[in-house]
């Protein structure tokens, strides 16, 4: 073999070397980088994930603050309600016109709270339930086949969709 066979015979090996090389490094590279690709995908869907839970976390707490504030502002307010119950019935026998007065407050009270989705319960006749209603007094009745159920009412209850915003006050038989 000449000498620059020879010659060009370890040049191609060196460049096959520092292209095995560079290969090398390019792989090397590219493995770093995508152990970082992989680690940043990672971070990014956990904070998408955490995001997603305080987004809803926040809508839940909005929630509750507005039912919360609500329901305080109806219980502010009921004794108002009681009162123009008490005025109503009171005034059967009353002037007209005082009655009118007394009719159009109780409607445009029942209009706020059914806007406000509060709904009153505890009527005679329904069961009762010691969950909405406070028993504070019984009555005993043989002849009656309807156990326990409401025979008086002392206080209506009030509640928000599921929320009791105040217990019904009643008499009940059993």
């Amino acid at each position: 073999m000449s000498e620059k066979a020879n010659h060009e015979k370890i040049e191609k090996k060196e460049g096959e070397e520092k292209v095995t090389e560079a290969a090398n490094e390019i792989n090397a590279d590219f493995e770093k980088i995508k152990s970082e690709l992989d680690s940043t995908k990672e971070l990014l869907l956990r904070t998408a994930a955490e995001y997603d839970n305080f987004r809803k976390r926040s809508e839940k707490e909005k929630g509750m603050i507005y039912s919360n504030a609500t329901s305080a502002a109806v219980s502010a307010i009921l004794p108002l309600s009681d009162s123009l119950d008490a005025a109503w019935n009171a005034a059967e026998s009353s002037d007209e016109n005082y009655k009118k007065g007394i009719e159009l407050l109780k409607n445009q009270m029942a209009s706020t709270f059914k806007s406000l989705d509060v709904e009153p319960f505890g009527e005679i006749g329904d069961k009762f339930d010691p969950n909405i209603h406070n028993a504070i007094s019984h009555k005993d009745d043989e002849n009656e086949e309807n156990k326990s159920f409401i025979s008086g009412i002392f206080q209506k209850g009030f509640r928000m969709k599921d929320r009791v915003i105040r217990h019904a006050m009643v008499e009940v038989t059993n």
